[in-house]
């Protein structure tokens, strides 16, 4: 069954990780409140700077902090976009966005639905 994935991968400050992970399990329940099949956050631990393309490199990887990869599974793109409009409404993720926390252009997005190439935007949000 073909099922389709938002990932991202972002940089984390190391001393913000218990901060991100909270937010993180709080956005977890709301994704799977609203219909999401899973939410996933990978902390790395071990997670090598590649010679050419690697996480640490996608996200300008600076000393102080370390690599999140998280992803987010649906059915459909059509149950993706449903779900995602009703999180973005959702008084809990509103809460944690408020105030709305610093954009910096280092992180990615990818879109991917199994076996189809992804379009990557990038976005990064800081504490």
């Amino acid at each position: 069954m073909a099922r389709y994935v938002d990932g991202f991968v972002v940089p984390v400050p190391r001393t913000k990780l218990a901060a991100y992970r909270r937010m993180a399990q709080t956005a977890g329940r709301v994704w799977r409140d609203h219909g999401a099949l899973e939410y996933i956050e990978s902390v790395a631990d071990d997670v090598k700077r590649g010679k050419r393309t690697s996480f640490p490199r996608s996200v300008k990887l600076k000393p102080n902090e370390t690599v999140v990869f998280s992803y987010i599974v649906y059915k459909s793109r059509a149950q993706r976009d449903r779900i995602n409009a009703k999180v973005m409404k959702d008084p809990r993720l509103i809460k944690m966005m408020d105030p709305k926390p610093t954009l910096e252009r280092r992180g990615t997005l990818p879109r991917r639905r199994r076996g189809v190439s992804s379009r990557v935007q990038d976005l990064t949000l800081l504490f």
